[in-house]
């Protein structure tokens, strides 16, 4: 597929440089055939790239190649129903002047865009909303260019007031003032958070309300932004691990395993049998974990707080059976590249297949009070309705893209670990409202379950870590008994796990959407550049296309029916 992918894109755009990497076909261009570039890719049958996965940049100040310009910006682009994959990079010789913005193309492009501008200080020509995003207002430089000090912080002293960008956003509509008092209407500006339980104390969401319906909606995110991206430039390989473990923390392993892929992907390692099967179960389960959160809060914010219980009981003592397996109940840092911590301990298929059956008894119970009930009806169908067309412009993927009919899932249009051997449905919506939003997590639950049950069943006996010194730890009586092994430990352990120059981009179906890792390596143990897509983010990005027109108190469920998590939103 992406030999021929290479050949239709070198074809159509002979002043390209085009190569494959990975599962990437990447697209060198111009900045002056940037805007052309990205349009066809999009719009052209052959192409047909409707969704924008992330956009980013790179900083090549310390690079030991020499590059034709400071700073890339670097678009990554997928045909869904294809499963291509391209990344079209452009040199920024200067980035006062900048590049043009991709917004009129994607409405993704909008807070991409604004998370370089952030991050880099590159500026796109044309973009509507240019300004700070995950750094706060008062913030004065780039954090993640090569020359800005890791251990320089910068407070905020005053909040930003955000009048101009309601404002603007109002007129966009067509409600400038004078408009507002042509049709005799007050409108009353309304905060919600982030000192609000429903935005979990990470999230700003400034409404301009006619009455309880809102006209215009801006958001202020950045309130939980670790800078994850600026640590994991001092870290070795292995030692960010843990920094994963706190993006999504309602399904933490999912992000050590998603991690540990794209880093094997491209040191070639071909991890064992028994530690794909570990990962499938793992990750599944981690899934259904954190749909029970989504679904236990979604329902405490609609007011059955009935639900909540028969859900979060569950989780709550599922985390007693992973701090058995793990040593740990919320951050469990279980993966390494190139396998696993550990194998399962004695005991656990049964310890695992007993939670399985109290998990499936508490969201049947929730599911059966919400799934005839009249209240819950009224209060998601038709409600804060996103298309199919507007969730693939603005990025959305997982549970909120296939709500709106879009059957996108890496494990069956990509798949990994065996994934295409295993017997399961990917559920869809039909008009991407609440309604379902909700019911689509019910019944991925269920098949969840279902994969889990066939990989215990089939897991096969064997190693959990591959036989590479260059990538996994040597045996404890090595270690203690010869010269080689200490050595090879210590090695491990400061330098960290070595990979090739180069640069790629690497995928996994989180339990919110396409989570991936763009990384950036210069030889070392340590990343030149490591970025991570969160799905969150561009669910974050979309969500005043699904709140406007509607009643403030939706947009309350809305927020906690698209599961955003503050870690894996800020970063």
């Amino acid at each position: 597929m992406n030999a021929t992918a290479l050949e239709k894109i070198q074809a159509a755009f002979p002043d390209a440089t085009c190569k494959v990497v990975l599962e990437s076909v990447v697209v060198d261009v111009q900045p002056e055939n940037l805007e052309n570039t990205l349009s066809r890719l999009k719009n052209e049958a052959d192409f047909n790239c409707g969704l924008m996965v992330d956009v980013t940049a790179i900083d090549y100040l310390q690079y030991p190649q020499p590059q034709e310009a400071r700073f890339y910006v670097v678009y990554t682009l997928r045909n869904w129903e294809k499963n291509i994959l391209v990344q079209v990079r452009t040199p920024v010789k200067d980035p006062d002047v900048g590049i043009p913005t991709a917004t009129h193309l994607w409405g993704a492009a909008i807070f991409g865009e604004r998370e370089v501008y952030d991050q880099y200080g590159i500026h796109f020509q044309g973009h509507p909303d240019l300004r700070r995003i995950l750094n706060h207002w008062q913030f004065e430089g780039h954090p993640l260019r090569k020359d800005y000090p890791i251990e320089k912080g910068q407070v905020c002293l005053e909040s930003d007031s955000l009048e101009k960008e309601i404002r603007a956003r109002l007129a966009k509509k067509g409600l400038d003032e004078e408009t507002l008092k042509d049709i005799n209407t007050e409108v009353m500006y309304l905060n919600i958070g982030p000192s609000h339980p429903a935005t979990h104390g990470a999230i700003r969401i400034l409404t301009a309300l006619d009455g309880e319906t809102i006209l215009a909606n801006v958001n202020e995110v950045g309130y939980l932004h670790r800078g994850f991206e600026k640590t994991a430039e001092n870290r070795t390989y292995n030692q960010i691990i843990p920094l994963t473990d706190r993006l999504n923390y309602c399904s933490s392993m999912m992000n050590n395993i998603a991690y540990a892929k794209a880093v094997e992907s491209w040191l070639g390692i071909e991890i064992t049998e028994r530690a794909k099967f570990m990962r499938v179960v793992l990750g599944e389960f981690y899934r259904v974990l954190d749909h029970m959160v989504c679904l236990a809060a979604a329902l405490v914010d609609m007011g059955g707080l009935t639900n909540y219980w028969y859900l979060y009981n569950e989780k709550e003592a599922a985390y007693d059976l992973i701090s058995r397996l793990t040593g740990a109940r919320l951050t469990s840092s279980f993966t390494r590249i190139g396998g696993m911590y550990r194998d399962f301990y004695d005991g656990w298929k049964n310890d695992l297949e007993q939670h399985i059956l109290d998990i499936e008894k508490g969201f049947g119970d929730a599911l059966k009070l919400v799934d005839t009930n009249r209240i819950v009806h009224d209060r998601t169908q038709g409600v804060c309705v996103v298309s199919a067309e507007t969730a693939l412009s603005y990025g959305l993927t997982g549970p909120v893209l296939r709500a709106s009919g879009v059957p996108y899932d890496l494990r069956k249009d990509a798949p990994y670990y065996n994934y295409e051997s295993f017997d399961f449905e990917v559920p869809v919506g039909s008009n991407g409202d609440i309604y379902d939003r909700f019911m689509i997590r019910f019944y991925e639950m269920k098949e969840s379950i279902k994969i889990i049950r066939q990989a215990m069943q089939h897991i096969p006996e064997g190693p959990v870590n591959v036989k590479d010194s260059q990538v996994c730890l040597p045996p404890k009586a090595q270690v203690y008994n010869n010269i080689e092994g200490l050595a090879n430990h210590f090695k491990l352990v400061f330098e960290g796990v070595k990979t090739p120059p180069g640069e790629w981009y690497d995928a996994y179906e989180a339990a919110n959407g396409e989570l991936g890792f763009h990384f950036v390596s210069d030889g070392s143990g340590t990343p030149y550049k490591l970025k991570v897509r969160p799905p969150c983010f561009y669910t974050m990005g979309g969500f005043h296309k699904m709140v406007e027109g509607n009643m403030i108190a939706d947009a309350v469920i809305n927020l906690s029916c698209i599961n955003i998590i503050g870690g894996e939103l800020d970063r």
